[in-house]
């Protein structure tokens, strides 16, 4: 049991540093406060804690995957539309 959240932290990880390069204040500071995190938690034995804490970090990653969205979005808008038209 123990090997297979192990290993789904370790995915958690790599797709969370992935996300983590487009983050607004930029990949260094998500990279320390991601592995940070990360550390904090590092001890945790109870498999229902770790599959919490790896829903948690699921719900940051839809969160991060909506706010690039919602970037893009206002990028594009901001090209091809003008806002002052009435």
């Amino acid at each position: 049991m123990a090997n297979s959240l192990r290993g789904e932290v370790k995915k958690l990880y790599k797709n969370l540093l992935y996300l983590g390069r487009e983050y607004p204040k930029g990949a260094d500071y998500f990279r320390s406060r991601l592995k940070a995190a990360f550390l904090k938690n590092k001890d945790e034995t109870d498999p229902e804690k770790i599959k919490q804490l790896i829903a948690r970090g699921e719900f940051v990653i839809k969160e991060l995957e909506a706010l690039y969205f919602l970037r893009k979005y206002r990028a594009m808008k901001q090209r091809y539309y003008d806002d002052n038209k009435p």
